[in-house]
């Protein structure tokens, strides 16, 4: 899919429904034992990490991190490393072997054939490497056959029906008048740089430079002579710079979610598109024509349909065939492999050197079946006793919001009894989905990876658009078990916390309250804030888009939330370079949101007993301590450069330094002074929620 748009609007902590008639999967047999001793450790905090010749109240992320950081730097398979990493490391470890199992199991059947035979297909690499481009001869015979722009809109209808539309494709979506129907949607796509900002920004005209040669290469190692391939290039190039000019960039879609709903009827959409008819393209998709369904950036629309007017089909052709094959890459023999990882790892992200075949198979499984892994892994990794905690802990952290929401001094009884109706209708997802996805249908082999990968796409669309116009199963979770992440669903009203994070430092069964408050605590407020940031408070209590805000509570909001922006535009990294507080915002309010109700709950959680000075650091010290040992992180020069771009996060250290340095509670734990730069106080401080 161009673009998933029930993930896109999920607000990850750093985010599919059943298709009608699904049944619960069969479970897998309970798989052999773990060998622990192959697994990494996990990253907890140290007393002995404390850099203590740094201040904690003028640099508290190098107090907490900077010696830690020093002594762990970025593996050359990655492009940052920190607290995240070191967990995924740990889920991917855990991973191999189910997958090595699954694939020995001659007799495998459900969910561990599926990751059996993408795992033994995609670790031969002496096959792969033998069939060199041949998986793609149909498809690429098909582009060569193209003679005129109506074949090109047919190719555009045939392969969106196989669950490769990236230049034009639908998927289903949460209606945002009505979230409990799954709608018809599409937006943009079609670039194969990070963001619009890449064609244009003379910060990255290397990047341009090095995507033309790039492109170049790709086509000539398809069979393109390098004359021609190097000519094409240049066409491709102005083709994406046209589409990236109408497009929206990442930054713009990040701070007004109403870009993603732009509903209009099917022969509306056809007036927009003279050119690409919608009526024929849902037929072409099997899909019943719908009412209504969501056009995001109409504008996209009209210049891919002018596009087809005005652009020579050669020039199409380039177009197609450079991103059939390069899209295919990862999954062909060494020479596309190479050639991938070069500029995509390399060149736009810093990557040292390429992931182990075995970590980029993984990889693969995760794109492709992702929850037939993660109905795996939870069987050996996720203890019952962890979700019992975690339910203790959203409990207490929701009455932490409820307390802070019922106490704020700026907002009306009007807007407190909505927002009180919002906490009170919060679903909560913790480990894994009661409901496992059915994989009937899905049929792979050990022949070729490529056909695996091709199947799963296809069988993904063909399930993702079942959903269209069906209720929506709330039972149904946007990541799978085994990703280190957390979510906040808008359209669902539902926080939601995968079992691969609920690890130290985020969550430690046997650790101190302040530890897990500090931790995953403050993960599972910042994900509530969501609910309450300056997206997410444009839905209501039953996910839909509405504004339960007075228009004078709505003022004091963004005068509260534009000092947050003022606040993290003020940061700048070791070379001089702002942050994007307005970019930024959604999860800067998470976080400040988050830190503060999860300090109130471990504050209720712990009263009455006695501070036990744990290293001779007291509870509180320790609480703000986990919190910045979950941001401690390095970057590549490159990725951190593509991060300022592209990431609706701030970058980790100043995560570790932001919220906190709003909180008087940090200043007491630490004897911190007005005038410290960890201490925001008077007109500076921020106080939202």
């Amino acid at each position: 899919m161009l673009l998933s748009l029930a993930v896109t609007l999920a607000v990850s902590a750093c985010q599919r429904d059943a298709s009608p008639g699904a049944t619960d999967a069969t479970p897998a047999a309970r798989p052999p034992a773990l060998d622990e001793g192959r697994l990494p450790p996990v990253n907890r905090f140290q007393v002995a990490d404390l850099d203590t010749s740094k201040n904690a109240c003028t640099d508290f992320a190098g107090y907490a991190n900077a010696k830690f950081l020093a002594a762990n730097p970025i593996p050359g398979d990655r492009t940052s490393w920190g607290a995240f990493e070191m967990l995924d490391e740990r889920s991917t470890a855990v991973q191999q072997q189910l997958a090595q199992q699954a694939a020995a199991d001659a007799g495998a059947t459900g969910v561990a054939k599926l990751v059996g035979d993408f795992w033994a297909t995609g670790m031969d690499e002496a096959k792969i490497n033998a069939q060199g481009i041949e998986p793609l001869k149909d498809e690429l015979a098909a582009i060569d056959a193209l003679s005129d722009s109506a074949g090109v809109v047919a190719w555009l209808q045939q392969t969106a029906a196989k669950g490769q539309g990236f230049l034009i494709g639908v998927g289903a979506m949460p209606d945002f008048q009505d979230s409990s129907i799954n709608i018809a949607a599409t937006g943009q796509g079609g670039l194969g740089l990070p963001d619009t900002t890449y064609y244009s920004d003379d910060t990255h005209a290397q990047i341009r430079d090095a995507y033309v040669s790039h492109i170049a290469k790709v086509l000539e190692l398809s069979g393109v002579p390098a004359a021609d391939a190097q000519r094409q290039a240049k066409d491709v190039m102005a083709f994406e710079t046209r589409l990236a000019k109408v497009s929206k960039s990442r930054a713009e879609f990040s701070r007004d979610v109403s870009l993603y709903y732009n509903p209009m009827q099917v022969a509306d959409a056809d007036k927009l598109t003279p050119n690409f008819s919608w009526t024929k393209f849902f037929e072409a998709q099997g899909i019943a024509q719908p009412k209504l369904f969501s056009v995001s950036v109409p504008d996209y629309f009209k210049e891919v349909d002018a596009m087809l007017s005005d652009v020579p089909v050669e020039q199409w052709k380039s177009y197609l065939r450079f991103h059939v094959v390069d899209g295919a890459s990862p999954y062909l023999s060494e020479a596309f492999v190479q050639q991938h990882y070069d500029f995509h790892n390399k060149t736009l992200s810093g990557q040292k050197e390429m992931k182990p075949r075995w970590k980029r198979v993984l990889d693969t499984i995760n794109g492709q079946v992702d929850e037939a892994m993660g109905q795996m892994y939870v069987d050996v990794a996720f203890p019952a006793e962890s979700k019992a905690k975690m339910e203790a802990l959203v409990a207490n952290l929701g009455e932490a919001l409820k307390a802070r929401i019922q106490n704020l001094e700026w907002m009306s009884g009007e807007t407190k009894a909505k927002a009180l109706e919002k906490q009170a209708a919060f679903t909560t997802k913790i480990g894994y989905t009661d409901k496992w996805r059915d994989w009937n249908g899905l049929e792979t082999g050990r022949e070729s990876y490529l056909d695996n990968v091709l199947a799963a796409q296809e069988f993904n669309y063909r399930w993702q658009i079942g959903k269209i116009g069906e209720p929506v199963d709330r039972t149904e979770w946007q990541m799978p078990p085994q990703m280190v992440n957390a979510y906040y669903n808008p359209l669902q009203n539902e926080i939601v916390f995968p079992a691969a994070i609920l690890q130290p430092p985020f969550f430690d069964p046997e650790a101190t309250d302040e530890m897990n408050y500090g931790g995953i605590g403050a993960v599972i407020g910042h994900e509530m804030s969501h609910g309450y940031d300056d997206q997410g408070s444009r839905f209501g209590a039953t996910g839909k888009f509405e504004n339960w805000w007075t228009e004078a509570d709505a003022a004091a909001f963004k005068e509260r939330t534009g000092k947050l922006v003022a606040q993290f535009d003020g940061y700048k990294t070791a070379d001089g370079r702002a942050l994007n507080g307005t970019h930024t915002l959604g999860e800067n309010i998470g976080d400040l949101g988050g830190l503060a109700m999860a300090y109130d709950a471990m504050k209720e959680a712990t009263a009455g007993t006695p501070d036990p000075m744990t290293d001779g650091l007291s509870r509180d010290q320790r609480f703000f301590l986990n919190w910045a040992t979950v941001w401690r992180r390095n970057f590549t020069p490159e990725e951190l450069s593509k991060r300022l771009v592209t990431d609706e996060h701030a970058l980790a250290q100043f995560r570790a330094v932001g919220a906190p340095s709003n909180l008087p509670a940090f200043a007491a734990a630490f004897g911190c002074k007005p005038g410290d730069a960890m201490v925001r106080d008077g007109d500076r401080q921020v106080v939202i929620w």
